[in-house]
C-alpha cells in the first residue's frame, strides 16, 4: 500500500509540474520576462549608476591673463575631471550659466595671480561649484583641490627663486619627520563602481522579478478558473503548491545563470571565492521572491491589482537593501530595519564572495539570517494559498 500511494504520489506530482511547464511555455510572454528583462536590467544599472563623476563642465574668468594663469587654467580643463564649458568675462555672465545648468563649476583667477606667484606671496583663486547635486558638488570640490596641489608642487620642481628657497629652507633648517600616506585599495584596487554595484543589483533583481512573476502567474491561473479544476483533482493542496513553485524556481535558475556570466565577462567581475555559496544564496532569494509573490497574489483578484500591491512591497525592499547605496549612509534608526531585508544579506554574500573571496565562516550570519527569511515567507505563502483554496 506504501509503495502505491508513493507512485500515485509521483505521479500526480510529474502530471501537475508537466501541466505547469505547458502553461508558461504557451505563455511566451512570461517566459521572455524571465530572462530579457533582467539581462537588460542588470546591464543598465551597471553602466548607468556610477559614482564615478568625470568631465565637469567648467567656466574659466581669466583676469590674470599671463602664462602663469592659462597654465593653471590649462591643466584643471585638460584633465579628465573637467572640460572647459566656456571662457567668460564677468562673474555675473558665469554665475547666470551655472545657474542655467550649462556649467558645473566655475573658476575665477584674480588679476594678481602671476604677481604674487612671482613675488612668493600666497595667491587666491575662486571656485564656484553648482550644489543642487550636492555628490556631485563635493567630488566637483575634491578634484579642484587635487589639480591646485598638483599645480602647486609642479611649481616647487620647476625652478624660480621661490621654489628653489623653499626647498634649501626645507633642508637645512627643519629636521622634524615627515608622515606620508600610501593608500592600499584592498579587493578593488582600480576602484571600479561597477563591481560594488552589479554584485548589489543582482539581488535586488533576483527578489523583484520573482515575486512579480510569481504573483502574476498565481493570479492569471485564478483569472483563467484553473484553481478550481486544481481541487477536484486528488492532487493535495501541497502538492499543487510544490507544482506551481517548480517550474518558476527552475526557469529564475536560468536567469541566475545569465546574470553571472554577465557580472563575470561583460563587468569583468572578479570571481575569488566559491561561486557555489553565491548560486546557494541567489536560490535563497528566488524562492523568497516566489514567497512574496505568492503572498501578494491570495490578497489580489486582478494582476492589475497584484502589480499595484507590488509597488508597495518593492520600492522600500531596494531601498533598504544596500544594494545600491551604503547602509552606514541611512539613518541609525533605519538601519536595523535592513536585517529584515533578504536583499541586504544576498548583497553581503555577493560581494563577500566575488570580490573578497569569504567563506561560510565568515558568511554564515547573513546565509542563515537568508535562510529564516525565505522560510517565513514561504510558510506564510503557504498558509494563505492554503486557506484561500479551502
Amino acid at each position: 500500500m506504501d509503495d502505491l500511494h508513493s507512485d500515485n504520489f509521483v505521479r500526480r506530482l510529474r502530471s501537475l509540474i508537466i501541466k505547469e511547464f505547458n502553461q508558461i511555455r504557451r505563455d511566451r510572454r512570461l517566459a521572455i520576462s524571465l530572462i530579457i528583462p533582467p539581462t537588460i536590467q542588470l546591464l543598465l544599472f551597471g553602466f548607468a549608476l556610477n559614482s564615478t563623476v568625470s568631465n565637469l563642465k567648467l567656466g574659466v574668468i581669466d583676469d590674470s591673463r599671463t602664462p602663469e594663469s592659462r597654465e593653471l587654467a590649462s591643466t584643471m580643463t585638460e584633465s579628465k575631471s573637467f572640460a572647459l564649458g566656456g571662457v567668460y568675462l564677468s562673474l555675473n555672465e558665469m554665475s547666470a550659466a551655472i545657474s542655467r545648468g550649462d556649467l558645473d563649476a566655475g573658476v575665477v583667477i584674480p588679476y594678481d595671480f602671476a604677481r604674487n606667484l612671482q613675488r612668493g606671496r600666497q595667491t587666491t583663486i575662486q571656485v564656484l561649484l553648482n550644489a543642487t547635486n550636492a555628490n556631485t558638488a563635493a567630488i566637483g570640490q575634491g578634484y579642484a583641490e587635487g589639480i591646485i596641489q598638483m599645480y602647486n608642487r609642479n611649481l616647487l620642481a620647476t625652478g624660480g627663486i621661490h621654489a628653489q628657497f623653499a626647498q634649501v629652507a626645507s633642508n637645512q633648517l627643519d629636521r622634524r619627520g615627515v608622515v606620508q600616506l600610501v593608500s592600499d585599495f584592498l579587493f578593488n584596487p582600480g576602484l571600479v563602481t561597477a563591481w560594488y554595484i552589479v554584485t548589489g543589483v543582482f539581488g535586488l533583481l533576483l527578489i523583484l522579478n520573482s515575486s512579480l512573476i510569481s504573483a502574476s502567474a498565481m493570479v492569471k491561473e485564478r483569472e483563467r478558473g484553473t484553481v478550481e479544476q486544481l481541487l477536484m483533482t486528488p492532487a493535495t493542496t501541497a502538492e499543487i503548491i510544490f507544482a506551481k513553485i517548480s517550474p518558476l524556481f527552475l526557469l529564475l535558475n536560468v536567469m541566475i545563470i545569465f546574470a553571472l556570466i554577465m557580472i563575470k565577462f561583460v563587468f569583468d567581475t572578479p570571481f575569488r571565492g566559491n561561486l557555489l555559496l553565491v548560486y546557494i544564496g541567489a536560490d535563497l532569494c528566488v524562492l523568497c521572491g516566489i514567497g512574496i509573490g505568492t503572498f501578494i497574489a491570495t490578497f489580489t483578484k486582478t494582476s492589475q491589482q497584484s502589480m499595484l500591491t507590488s509597488f508597495f512591497v518593492n520600492p522600500p525592499l531596494s531601498s533598504l537593501s544596500g544594494a545600491l547605496t551604503p547602509i552606514e549612509a541611512m539613518p541609525k534608526w533605519m538601519q536595523p530595519l535592513t536585517l529584515l531585508n533578504p536583499i541586504r544579506h544576498f548583497s553581503v554574500i555577493a560581494r563577500g564572495v566575488l570580490l573578497k573571496g569569504s567563506g561560510i565562516e565568515a558568511l554564515w550570519p547573513n546565509f542563515l539570517a537568508l535562510a529564516l527569511i525565505t522560510s517565513i515567507l514561504l510558510a506564510l505563502s503557504v498558509w494563505r494559498f492554503r486557506k484561500q483554496l479551502g
